[in-house]
């Protein structure tokens, strides 16, 4: 995309990870107004959290509010730890909260309430781990203790180390492969490096289950930031000049592989504007799953509208009111109670049901109606006059 590319030659000269480690080092110390725009949570789950929580909380939206009860959700860049602690009254005891943060202090104090949290809502689940968001597989304890045991002296220390790192990745994932039901993040995506941001998106793709969902609240821009904005530490940290281009941040899921990419909620006013650019808060919901088969199971699909047609992320075009042809992995995907499309389609399911290990490949044409017989069979001639003068409301109207 070209407007990506421009954005990446204004990569800014510092070192964007220090910068961000030490204001939110500052931030767990001291409360840093600066590092949040104002966002109105649900009250009922603030009561039982201590005030240093709530104080020291930095974000620019409620990503909690999209979560049910019995999942398991992974919170990138948890720092004190107040999404993770809503999210533990929110999920339950079935359910289970990771916080993910790099930096020692907020780690600190979000682990310093978990005790005292545990006892007033009745059950302990939550964990929070040292990990850097885009690089969500590597254990920084586990690096730590092999670090402390085996200290880097020589190239020949230098190169075990990245093994043992690799090694740590493959056989102690701290977030293994589709393992949590939800990724939520809090303005903590514009903080990570513009080198680092696709690997970022990937990584989120990679922990979710099949069916599952990332939703995230972060700083979206509608231009892209100036060179001098880039190169400026405090905007950096400040969650400004890592900022997304609006319609780039949607596209960044997309090309992860993410499907019904949405957008829950949008600031109408900007929460800052320099030199012209204006910054809000977004949250956005993207789904996984479109890793499967192209399965014929003569099913389909009826757009109810209220567009004259729409366009799904695979491509596929639907047409309102029309029976649209869709392989099985499609169908699922639209059908899904959990998912982003069910409301907008009428299922239309097979007559004869086709089993999984016979059904051929299914030719993946756009815009193709799926004729009646084909849902039926050819050889469905049932005629069926219900007389039943139950089926009119009243009884005794004459509209049947």
């Amino acid at each position: 995309m070209t407007n990506k590319t421009t954005n990446e030659q204004l990569t800014p000269n510092l070192e964007i990870e220090s910068a961000v480690l030490e204001r939110y080092q500052k931030g767990a110390q001291k409360v840093q107004t600066g590092l949040c725009c104002p966002t109105e949570y649900e009250v009922k789950y603030l009561d039982i959290l201590p005030l240093e929580i709530i104080e020291k909380d930095y974000g620019c939206g409620d990503p909690t509010r999209y979560i049910s009860a019995g999942e398991t959700v992974v919170d990138l860049g948890s720092g004190a730890g107040k999404n993770c602690y809503i999210l533990a009254q929110k999920v339950g005891a079935e359910g289970k909260v990771i916080g993910v943060d790099f930096n020692d202090d907020m780690l600190a104090l979000s682990r310093k309430y978990q005790a005292q949290i545990a006892a007033k809502i009745g059950y302990q689940n939550t964990k929070f781990v040292k990990g850097k968001i885009q690089d969500l597989a590597l254990d920084l304890d586990l690096v730590q203790d092999w670090i402390n045991a085996n200290p880097i002296t020589s190239i020949d220390a230098l190169v075990a180390f990245e093994y043992k790192c690799n090694a740590l990745r493959k056989e102690q994932p701290l977030i293994p492969d589709n393992s949590v039901d939800v990724v939520i993040s809090n303005c903590v995506l514009n903080l990570v490096r513009p080198q680092d941001k696709q690997k970022l998106f990937h990584e989120i793709h990679r922990v979710l289950k099949r069916g599952g969902r990332a939703v995230i609240s972060d700083i979206v821009c509608d231009e892209y930031p100036t060179l001098k904005i880039m190169n400026d530490p405090e905007l950096w940290s400040g969650c400004i000049a890592g900022a997304f281009r609006e319609y780039v941040f949607m596209e960044m899921f997309e090309e992860a592989g993410f499907y019904g990419v949405e957008i829950l909620k949008r600031e109408e006013k900007p929460w800052q504007t320099i030199d012209g650019i204006e910054f809000r808060s977004l949250t956005v919901c993207a789904f996984k799953g479109k890793e499967e088969e192209y399965l014929e199971r003569n099913q389909a699909v009826i757009y109810k509208g209220p567009w004259k047609q729409v366009v799904d992320d695979d491509g596929h075009t639907l047409y309102r009111g029309k029976r649209m042809a869709v392989c099985d992995k499609t169908f699922q995907i639209y059908t899904d109670k959990n998912g982003p499309y069910h409301h907008h389609v009428f299922p239309v399911e097979p007559y004869g049901n086709i089993p999984l290990d016979v059904a051929e490949t299914f030719d993946c044409k756009d815009g193709t109606i799926r004729q009646p017989r084909e849902t039926k069979g050819l050889d469905y001639q049932i005629t069926n006059i219900n007389n039943n003068s139950d089926c009119c409301t009243p009884s005794d109207s004459d509209c049947c």
